[in-house]
């Protein structure tokens, strides 16, 4: 239990952090995982259009600390790949 008012005042903050970094973290997952349904059942216009809704959300979990930045682009890098592999098309 925190005994100083600062550490009282962090608590209260990492708790809210916490919400508002798992908040991110379940958007990021639901997007991937829907991209990725839209890769499986072939609807790749459909996909190919909540590329830039899934790069947003990993984007701001990366920039709040939710996931690396790293971890971020090679999400990004191996979405894209999942992409072409499976629509047949290539990078121009």
């Amino acid at each position: 239990m925190a005994i100083t008012s600062s550490a009282k005042r962090a608590v209260h903050t990492a708790a809210r952090r916490r919400i508002f970094n798992l908040h991110r973290a379940s958007v990021m997952s639901k997007q991937l995982k829907g991209f990725r349904k839209l890769v499986a059942e072939g609807k790749y216009a459909e996909a190919e259009k909540s590329l830039s809704s899934l790069y947003k959300a990993l984007d701001k979990a990366a920039k709040r600390g939710v996931i690396k930045k790293n971890t971020a682009a090679r999400k990004k890098s191996r979405a894209v790949a999942l992409l072409r592999k499976q629509s047949g098309k290539t990078k121009k």
